[in-house]
């Protein structure tokens, strides 16, 4: 009978647990280009980090171009000093690619995370379920390397330009609320209603022409609001 050694063993464990892990990935349904495009820009990321020194204390921001284009991201959050990563068009997808290379090797003192491509009026969306499950595997990348630390989920924005779509991403907001709602140190911040006139529409005012992206009025709202989570959940 054949003995093997503790390390073999343990090797073999690391190994299935790094097949089961892929195996469970819902990256193995898509094509290499799906978040190959966004190579370039985390790779930006990739020499910030070698080149730029961040306080241990930081709020990490990770997302797409609404996180991107928060030019009074450092103002509007002070005195927590922040580390920006959004790039334009992310989905989760992708980010569940990028992650390791999203977080860096930074000890943020909480994560907050927005991303609002992945329904949008294309082929290519993916349904609610799947978002939500999309989310959840992110989530579970993210664990591996900041188990305890707060994560804040911000709720997608309602949006002129993708009003059509709105049920559907409705829908993922409130599969993922509810789904902060029973796991630690995860939190969603609601934002929705906060952007929506009392007739249940988009308030236009609040995004620049494209009717996507926000303006510096919107931006001062949606500051304000997942700033007041922020405090609420930071120790």
């Amino acid at each position: 009978m054949k003995i093997y050694s503790p390390m073999w063993k343990s090797l073999f464990t690391v190994l299935l647990s790094a097949f089961f892990f892929w195996s469970c990935s819902p990256l193995k349904q898509y094509p290499k280009e799906s978040y190959a495009w966004a190579a370039q820009e985390i790779e930006n990321f990739v020499a910030q980090d070698s080149t730029e020194d961040y306080p241990e204390n930081s709020l990490l921001f990770v997302g797409s171009s609404s996180i991107r284009l928060w030019n009074t991201l450092a103002e509007d959050m002070a005195p927590y000093p922040v580390i920006q990563r959004g790039y334009g068009g992310a989905h989760l997808r992708d980010a569940i690619f990028y992650t390791d290379k999203l977080l860096g090797k930074h000890q943020p003192t909480m994560i907050i995370g927005f991303i609002a491509n992945d329904i949008k009026g294309v082929a290519e969306d993916e349904s609610p379920r799947k978002v939500a499950r999309l989310f959840r595997f992110f989530l579970k990348q993210l664990r591996q390397t900041h188990s305890n630390i707060p994560f804040l989920w911000v709720e997608i924005t309602p949006t002129k330009s993708r009003w059509k779509q709105w049920p559907e991403i409705k829908t993922v907001n409130e599969k993922i609320k509810a789904y902060c709602a029973k796991t630690p140190n995860l939190h969603f911040v609601e934002t929705a209603e906060a952007f929506l006139t009392k007739e249940g529409l988009p308030r236009t005012e609040l995004f620049v022409a494209d009717q996507l992206h926000l303006n510096p009025q919107g931006y001062a709202l949606w500051s304000s609001l997942i700033k007041k989570e922020i405090e609420q959940h930071l120790d």
